[in-house]
C-alpha cells in the first residue's frame, strides 16, 4: 500500500499508475452542508466520484470521526452500486457512519494500530412526548438498517445479539479484533497516520481509548483550530453586521 499520510482533506483522484483507478480520500467529518475542506457531503462525493468516469478500481482511504447518518448512508449506497472493485483502508480511524462506510469495501484493510468504533445511531431532539417518541422509534429503524451493513460484511464471523451488544456499548476495534468479527479483510503494518478526531468528536463519545485522548495537540491540528477560529469569528462578524442592516430596514418599514 502506497503512504497517503500527507493527504488531510476529502479528495478523488485518479492514480497516477493508472486510469482506471481513482483514489479517494475520506479525512474528515462526513456533514450535510460543507464548511471546511476537509468535510465531506453525499452530493460532493457523488459530483466527484461522477467526474472520475468509468473507473474499474476504487481506491477508499479512510480517517473520519464520522458524522451525519444519512449523508454516510448515501455515500455507502453510491459505491454499492458502483461496478468498480472497491478497496478500502482503514489509514487510522472508522468511526460512527465512516465504519459504515468502510464496510462497501470488497477487501477492507486496517493497519494493526488503525481502529473501528461501531455504536447505535443517535440524535439532538426537541419537541414533545409525542415527538421525542417518534424520533426514537425512526432511530431504532435507522438503527437495525446499519447492523444489516455490519453483519453483510461480517458473514458467519459476527451474530446479530454480539453485534447488538457491541452497539449497545459503543466499541472500539482494533485491527485485529474487526478482523477477527470480519469487519476487515487484512491487517496491514502499523501506520504512522493520526486518527481524525476533534475534541467535539472526543466530548460525544463515551468510551474514547486512552491512546486517542492523548493524542495531543500537533502542530497541524493546532494550525486547523487556529483557521476555525478565525472563520468562525468571521462569520459572527458577519452575522452581527447582517442583524444591525436587517435592523434598520425593519425599523424603517415599522415607521
Amino acid at each position: 500500500m502506497k503512504t497517503q499520510q500527507t493527504t488531510k482533506f476529502w479528495e478523488i483522484k485518479l492514480s497516477a499508475e493508472d486510469a482506471k483507478t481513482a483514489d479517494i480520500f475520506i479525512y474528515g467529518d462526513i456533514v450535510s452542508s460543507q464548511w471546511y475542506e476537509e468535510d465531506t457531503t453525499a452530493m460532493s462525493f457523488k459530483n466527484d466520484l461522477d467526474a472520475a468516469g468509468d473507473v474499474s478500481m476504487i481506491n477508499l482511504y479512510i480517517n473520519s470521526p464520522g458524522g451525519n447518518v444519512f449523508e454516510g448512508v448515501a455515500i455507502y449506497n453510491m459505491l454499492k452500486r458502483h461496478k468498480a472493485k472497491i478497496n478500502v483502508y482503514v489509514d487510522a480511524l472508522a468511526a460512527s457512519i465512516a465504519s459504515v462506510i468502510a464496510m462497501v469495501g470488497d477487501t477492507v484493510s486496517m493497519p494493526k494500530n488503525s481502529m473501528l468504533m461501531i455504536h447505535n445511531p443517535w440524535s439532538f431532539a426537541v419537541g414533545n412526548a409525542a415527538e421525542l417518541r417518534k424520533i426514537a422509534d425512526d432511530l431504532d429503524r435507522i438503527g437495525q438498517s446499519i447492523k444489516q451493513t455490519y453483519l453483510q460484511k461480517a458473514g458467519s464471523k459476527l451474530t446479530d445479539e454480539k453485534l447488538q451488544e457491541m452497539l449497545d456499548a459503543e466499541t472500539w476495534l482494533s485491527a485485529d479484533e474487526a478482523y477477527a468479527y470480519g469487519l476487515c479483510d487484512v491487517v496491514l503494518e502499523e501506520s504512522q497516520a493520526a486518527a481524525s478526531i476533534s475534541d467535539e468528536w472526543l466530548n460525544r463519545y463515551k468510551n474514547v481509548p486512552k491512546q486517542l485522548k492523548n493524542q495531543g495537540e500537533t502542530p497541524e491540528k493546532m494550525a486547523i483550530s487556529a483557521q476555525e477560529i478565525e472563520i468562525r469569528k468571521r462569520i459572527s462578524e458577519e452575522a452581527k453586521a447582517n442583524s444591525v442592516y436587517i435592523d434598520s430596514i425593519l425599523g424603517g418599514l415599522i415607521r
